[in-house]
């Protein structure tokens, strides 16, 4: 049921399974500041940034950058495994990754062949910035509740190295200045990894997470606030969070008053980006900080992978009958928000 085009509520979706996939390589914030100490020295730049203002430590990276795709098969793999759901079964896979090799054909194609799908299976790739897998679990629920699939796997594969080299190179032009630095910043929050979920009805399957429904909002006007490829992420940090916490709080209260309460949830569940980030979105919905779990400090910034990743590694300290809050904002700006109970 939608009231408009904003709040949603499913009625017969659960979470069955979510997995995440590590990447095995720790790359950790001080070797960058070695890498860049002769620019830090130059721009009269302290080092530690990175882990005082980002309250990033370390990211992860794969052996080699294609491998994000492998680690979206993995991850897949492992989520069926979980839910106890054959391949066979699946009626819908949706890659919601930021990284691709090429313009076509899709990632999904890919993942869909490696996990092994059935032909039965609709594929394709949902691309929305850090807001992608959220996205992807709303659109299959939608079509579970509809009646057109039974289960959905959506799987997001991310690998940041390509553009962690390629800003460490311009930040280390010996003509860079202090605002270039500031402005590319975000670039090396970013870490890879993979996770995946498997969607099913919740009436066969009572052991499942039920998926309440949510809402979703967007400030699109801000869409030039942050922009990126492989090359680099070019980031106005400031107004980016300014719209990105105004968007958050009106979706908040658009949720309010359409019958949502969350003013009490067990768990809220971002998307994983920084300590300032964190604390604006804590400090603008009154939020229990103690209630919020975060990866970003081992894991950084991992896309849309970042919020199920965080969702799956807090799973064993749930108990059913938790409530969740699922909340992510996406370059763009775009922001969601989903309840489950656990």
């Amino acid at each position: 049921m939608a009231n408009g085009n904003a709040t949603f509520r499913h009625s017969n979706v659960a979470l069955l399974g979510l997995t995440e996939i590590l990447a095995p390589n720790e790359v950790t914030s001080q070797e960058f500041d070695e890498r860049l100490a002769d620019t830090l020295s130059s721009l009269k730049l302290p080092t530690g940034l990175l882990q005082r203002v980002a309250g990033v430590y370390a990211r992860r990276n794969w052996d080699e950058p294609h491998q994000f795709a492998d680690g979206a098969i993995a991850a897949g793999k492992k989520a069926l495994a979980e839910a106890g759901v054959p391949p066979d079964a699946i009626g819908l896979m949706v890659n919601t990754s930021v990284t691709r090799e090429h313009l076509e054909p899709s990632v999904a194609v890919g993942v869909h062949a490696g996990i092994g799908l059935g032909p039965q299976a609709m594929n394709f790739d949902i691309a929305n910035a850090c807001l992608g897998f959220v996205n992807g679990m709303t659109l299959a629920a939608n079509m579970i509740d509809a009646g057109q699939i039974e289960y959905a796997l959506i799987v997001a594969g991310e690998d940041a190295s390509r553009v962690q080299d390629a800003t460490l190179r311009r930040l280390n032009r010996p003509e860079i200045t202090r605002e270039e630095y500031l402005n590319e910043f975000a670039s090396l929050t970013l870490g890879s990894g993979a996770a995946a979920a498997v969607l099913g009805p919740a009436d066969k399957h009572p052991e499942g997470h039920r998926i309440l429904g949510g809402i979703t909002r967007a400030a699109t006007q801000h869409h030039e606030l942050c922009v990126g490829d492989h090359n680099g992420m070019f980031t106005d940090t400031k107004g980016l969070l300014s719209g990105g916490m105004e968007l958050v709080v009106a979706a908040w209260e658009e949720a309010h008053e359409t019958g949502w309460d969350w003013r009490e949830m067990d768990r809220y569940v971002m998307h994983q980006v920084s300590d300032v980030h964190t604390n604006s979105i804590t400090k603008a919905a009154n939020l229990d900080p103690d209630r919020i779990p975060v990866s970003y400090p081992e894991l950084g910034n991992v896309g849309p992978a970042s919020l199920p990743i965080t969702l799956s590694r807090e799973a064993e300290n749930l108990k059913p009958g938790d409530r969740i809050l699922c909340m992510g904002v996406g370059s763009g700006l775009n922001t969601a928000m989903t309840e489950i109970e656990w």
